[in-house]
């Protein structure tokens, strides 16, 4: 029997930002400590156990997303560099992998979730 299992890395990066045509404290430059959730949905190999490698992702992720993001000014990468659109770019660089879905908080209790569709 297969079994498909989700496998999730989360990332940890800094970075300023100003969110354009926002009228509200956030259209100001500041700055964030995110957090960025990256999860792959995958069949377990039976010859192994794994579904997806923790360090193989690791690697990925870190060198087309979190290397390009941490300390930088995001509206570099990005028109509009909110929560949301940090979840489409990440999606978009990582498209070649099996991706159920991306999570990026902006604070603490604040999160934009991007999942595969149906």
């Amino acid at each position: 029997m297969t079994h498909t299992v989700l496998i999730t890395k989360e990332f940890v990066f800094d970075a300023a930002h100003q969110l354009p045509n926002y009228k509200g404290r956030c259209e100001k430059l500041h700055g964030h400590t995110f957090k960025l959730h990256v999860t792959i949905k995958a069949d377990v190999n039976p010859n192994d156990g794994l579904a997806f490698d923790f360090l193989r992702l690791k690697e990925i992720v870190n060198t087309r997303v979190i290397d390009i993001l941490d300390h930088s000014y995001v509206n570099d990468f990005l028109e509009h560099p909110s929560a949301e659109m940090i979840c489409v770019w990440a999606w978009e660089r990582l498209a070649d992998l099996p991706l159920y879905e991306i999570k990026c908080w902006e604070t603490p209790t604040s999160s934009a979730t991007l999942r595969e569709s149906y």
